[in-house]
C-alpha cells in the first residue's frame, strides 16, 4: 500500500483526456500533481482551459515537467507520444501512461528501453501491476473487449462477430472540425471508418491472447452520435451457449472486476456517463449472442481507466479515487 504521495506529470494537459485526469486526481488521497504540461497554455491557470475546475485547483501550464515526478501521463495525439518520449529524457524509474495508440499493439511496445503493458485490467491485472510502462486502451476498443472477453476465454467465439458503437464527440478531440460542430452533431448521426477503425488491431491481438486459434472476422462500424460522451456499443455473433449459460460466463469472468458489472436487465448509457464502469447486458435471441456494452468514452475509455492503472502500478486498491456517480439526470 502506498504510504507517500505519488508525484503526477501530465503532457498534453489542455485536451480533454487531461481535463478528466485533472478532475479525478485532484481528489485522489495518494496524488500530489506535478508538472501539467501545456506548450501553449504555458503560465496559464488550469481553470482558464478546464473551467469546471474553477474553484478546485490554483494550478497553472508549465512548459515543461518538474522533473521528480513518479508518473507521468501522455495525453498527446496519435503518434506524439512517441515523437514526445524522444525528445524528452525520463528517470527509469518514472512509470509511463501513455492514452495514444502509440505503443498498444505488440509490435510498438517496445520503445526505447521500456516495454508498454497493454493496459485493460480486466485482462492484464497482473501484468500491469508488475509493468512500468502502460499503454492505455482505446474507447471503443475498451467497450468491445469487455463484451467480448469470456467468450475468448471460454474458447466460444466460433463465428464472425458483428458490432455496431456510436460515441459522444468528444471522442473526437478537441480540434475543429465540421462533424464536431454543434450545428453539424446536433439531431444528426453518421458512419465513420466502417469495418477499418484504428482500434479492430488491439481489439484482434487481445481476443487471440485468450483464445488463440480464433480466425473469426469482426466487423465493426463505428457511429458519430448527437452526445457529447459515452460509448453505446452492441455485439453480436452465433453461440450455441443458452442464456442462462451465457450470463453465468460473464458474470464469473467479472466476479473480481470492480468496474465491470454484468446485468439482469437491458443497459442504457446514462448508467456509465460519468464513471469508470462498465455495464453489460446478454441475451441469446434465436442462434444470436446479443452482448450491449456502455462505458463513458473519456473515464472508463480514457482517463478513468488510465488512473485504474496507476493505482495497480503503485500497489493502491484499483479502485481508489474512482468512485464517481453517474450524471443519471
Amino acid at each position: 500500500m502506498q504510504d507517500t504521495k505519488i508525484k503526477v506529470g501530465i503532457v498534453g494537459g489542455a485536451g480533454y483526456t487531461a481535463g478528466e485526469l485533472l478532475r479525478i486526481l485532484l481528489h485522489h488521497e495518494f496524488v500530489e500533481l506535478g508538472g501539467i504540461v501545456s506548450s501553449s497554455n504555458a503560465g496559464n491557470p488550469v481553470h482558464q482551459v478546464h473551467d469546471d475546475l474553477v474553484g478546485d485547483t490554483e494550478l497553472r501550464f508549465a512548459s515543461a515537467l518538474a522533473g521528480d515526478e513518479d508518473v507521468v501521463f501522455l495525453c498527446l495525439g496519435h503518434g506524439n507520444s512517441r515523437a514526445w518520449l524522444l525528445k524528452n529524457v525520463l528517470s527509469e524509474s518514472t512509470a509511463v501512461i501513455d492514452l495514444s495508440n502509440d505503443f498498444r499493439l505488440a509490435a510498438d511496445a517496445e520503445f526505447e528501453g521500456r516495454e508498454f503493458v497493454y493496459g485493460l485490467p480486466e485482462l492484464n491485472r497482473s501484468r500491469i501491476q508488475q509493468a512500468q510502462s502502460i499503454a492505455n486502451p482505446g474507447c471503443f476498443a475498451t467497450a468491445i473487449q469487455l463484451a467480448l472477453l469470456p467468450l475468448a476465454q471460454a474458447g466460444r467465439l466460433t463465428d464472425d462477430i458483428h458490432v455496431s458503437a456510436i460515441t459522444g464527440s468528444t471522442g473526437a478531440g478537441q480540434s475543429l472540425a465540421e462533424t464536431v460542430h454543434f450545428s453539424w452533431r446536433s439531431n444528426n448521426v453518421s458512419v465513420y471508418k466502417p469495418f477499418t477503425h484504428q482500434h479492430l488491431g488491439e481489439i484482434s491481438e487481445s481476443l487471440a491472447q485468450l483464445q488463440s486459434q480464433s480466425d473469426v472476422e469482426l466487423h465493426f462500424i463505428p457511429y458519430r452520435g448527437n452526445f457529447a460522451r459515452g460509448i453505446f456499443a452492441t455485439v453480436y455473433t452465433p453461440s450455441e451457449l443458452t442464456q442462462d449459460e451465457a450470463q453465468a460466463l460473464y458474470q464469473q469472468f467479472y466476479a473480481d472486476a470492480p468496474f465491470t458489472t454484468v446485468s439482469d436487465k437491458e443497459i442504457h448509457l446514462k448508467q456509465v456517463v460519468n464513471t469508470n464502469k462498465c455495464l453489460l447486458h446478454v441475451q441469446k435471441v434465436g442462434k444470436q449472442l446479443l452482448i450491449t456494452s456502455v462505458i463513458d468514452n473519456l473515464v472508463k475509455g480514457a482517463s478513468g481507466q488510465a488512473v485504474q492503472n496507476m493505482n495497480l502500478l503503485f500497489g493502491l486498491p484499483e479502485t481508489t479515487g474512482l468512485g464517481l456517480k453517474a450524471l443519471f439526470f
